[in-house]
């Protein structure tokens, strides 16, 4: 807490920043740290520091920790657009992630375990944080669980996101949890992570930037609804 009293809650945006601006307007405050544009929001409850990060797990990790150190949040959300890896998938449109895999991640070369796992876990699932779960769970009971698999590539041919739901038992797949819920474990601060599916299993780049802005906002509907209940 703040000596206010009011949450520090991190809310990281890779790419859908107008859905931000359009739902919480001007932000009382803007500033550029460490190559990253972090906007202030504050309101009775909690002081909401946006930060877009922009595509990819590299530049995820460092502002989920920038973030962290920073600005001292005591959790980060993490909300998006996704892909799809099944039929059902394309339709559900808002999930929360129970999990996720790292799946181009891999010591097995070199050390005793399977690929994507990372060593000081005892499998390939990194594992996001149970309470935020269920909190999200009872304010929006429409929302569905999911395994995520998370690399720096864009995914967008069936066969490939076939092969992710077969072998990780993935139900979506994006380019930034992955950074983001292993950044929060190390760090011990809380992660959520919400998303919205734009392109399903049959959908790619197309399919994905047609729906990228209403998906956006419908997600962050979501969000918003549960940060107020945090």
């Amino acid at each position: 807490m703040t000596m206010q009293g009011k949450k520090k809650i991190g809310l990281l945006v890779a790419v859908e920043m107008d859905s931000v601006f359009a739902r919480y307007g001007t932000p009382g405050k803007t500033e550029r740290r460490g190559g990253f544009d972090v906007f202030h929001y504050e309101n009775e409850q909690y002081i909401l520091y946006v930060i877009h990060s922009g595509i990819g797990e590299i530049a995820a990790a460092a502002a989920a920790q920038l973030l962290i150190d920073r600005y001292e949040v005591e959790m980060i959300v993490n909300f998006g657009v996704v892909g799809g890896l099944t039929e059902e998938m394309a339709q559900t449109k808002t999930c929360v992630v129970t999990r996720v895999v790292h799946y181009d991640f891999d010591l097995s070369g070199i050390d005793p375990v399977s690929p994507a796992q990372y060593p000081g876990f005892s499998g390939i699932y990194l594992p996001a944080d149970a309470a935020l779960v269920e909190k999200a769970l009872a304010v929006c009971p429409e929302l569905k669980p999911v395994t995520c698999a998370s690399a720096d590539k864009f995914v967008g041919n069936q066969e490939d996101k076939e092969r992710l739901h077969r072998l990780y038992g993935a139900d979506i797949c994006e380019m930034e949890s992955a950074a983001v819920l292993l950044t929060c474990l190390r760090c011990e601060v809380p992660c959520l992570m919400i998303k919205a599916v734009s392109d399903g299993l049959t959908g790619g780049g197309e399919e994905y930037y047609e729906a990228l802005q209403k998906s956006a906002a419908l997600c962050l509907a979501v969000t918003d609804r549960i940060i107020r209940e945090l």
